[in-house]
């Protein structure tokens, strides 16, 4: 039984691994497309980057976090203090990089959603001061 169970969870673990390297594989091309789209369409100043920072964003979060499920899951297997260890940093490093990528995109979806007529400056200095604050 416990055979078992440690080859669901190293099952578990490598189906988390490839969903978070497919999202945020698909989350880049995604990314790439929209901000191609947008600049072939001519969206005036910086609102296309914005927007292709705030889709890329929403991949990269949901990608750390299928990672850090995976990590916990590895973790489980073989529960030493070395890997519980190493497991506590990764998981500490992945959440601070969540923490500050979820800060950033409604940062930037504040900008978005608060210009509606388009007057987001070339050089993005309305961005930088909203992201100041």
């Amino acid at each position: 039984m416990e055979r078992f169970i440690t080859e669901i969870a190293q099952w578990a673990t490598f189906i988390a691994q490839i969903a978070a390297i497919a999202i945020i594989i698909s989350g880049m091309i995604f990314t790439l497309y929209f901000y191609t789209k947008n600049r072939i369409k001519k969206v005036t100043g910086y609102r296309s980057t914005l927007q292709s920072r705030l889709e890329l964003g929403h991949s990269l979060s949901l990608g750390l976090s299928f990672l850090i499920g995976a990590s916990i899951l590895r973790s489980s297997i073989s529960p030493t203090w070395d890997a519980i260890g190493k497991l506590s940093a990764i998981i500490a490093i992945r959440t601070i990089l969540n923490y500050f990528l979820t800060r950033e995109i409604n940062s930037l979806g504040s900008v978005i959603s608060n210009d509606q007529n388009g007057s987001i400056i070339d050089k993005g200095k309305q961005v930088s001061e909203t992201m100041d604050e």
